[in-house]
């Protein structure tokens, strides 16, 4: 069972991430001892959206496209509106998420990051929450959506809001020091 001391971690953000719901894993995860990533459409740093304005930049690691899955043992995605309805469109990004669900690894999205759940189609048949104003989108994909502050179903984990961030990383970090996830065929 690995450690989490010796995981690897990737955030995968474009312009508009919610600020908390990146720099808050990002800085949790690795106080707890991950090494984490954060991958970028271009490698470049994104800029967060806090509030009602532009918020803070965060330095990328590397590009989305250059991401080797079996790198990894999880990969976190932050919401806000902008983010993930950006990234929902690049095939890049879509396919990294299927990628990282068919290859057993930790999938956690917060806030609106679930769409690229339902753009990757593997959301069907699993529990899932989300921001309430995505709730039939991902019923509309099959998910049984429910309103707590975490869902788990077969490694993927889904999260509400910025006031769920707290529970959503210790979920992460439950997970990880669990290992492997091998998912049931849906």
């Amino acid at each position: 069972m690995p450690k989490l001391e010796n995981a690897k971690i990737l955030i995968m953000s474009t312009n508009g991430f919610e600020q908390s719901e990146l720099e808050y894993p990002l800085e949790h995860l690795k106080a707890a001892g991950a090494t984490v990533h954060v991958a970028s459409l271009d490698g470049k740093p994104v800029k967060g959206w806090d509030g009602d304005n532009w918020g803070n930049s965060v330095d990328a690691d590397l590009k989305i496209s250059d991401v080797k899955v079996d790198d990894y043992i999880a990969m976190v995605l932050p919401g806000g509106q902008i983010n993930p309805d950006l990234l929902r469109v690049e095939p890049d990004a879509v396919n990294l998420v299927r990628d990282f669900v068919s290859g057993d690894k930790i999938v956690a999205a917060i806030c609106h990051a679930p769409w690229l759940l339902i753009e990757a189609g593997v959301i069907k048949d699993r529990e899932a929450t989300s921001y309430p104003s995505i709730r039939t989108d991902l019923e509309n994909a099959g998910a049984n959506w429910v309103d707590r502050e975490i869902a788990i179903d077969n490694g993927i984990i889904t999260s509400r809001s910025p006031k769920d961030l707290e529970a959503f990383v210790a979920k992460i970090i439950e997970e990880v020091r669990e290992g492997e996830h091998h998912r049931d065929a849906a």
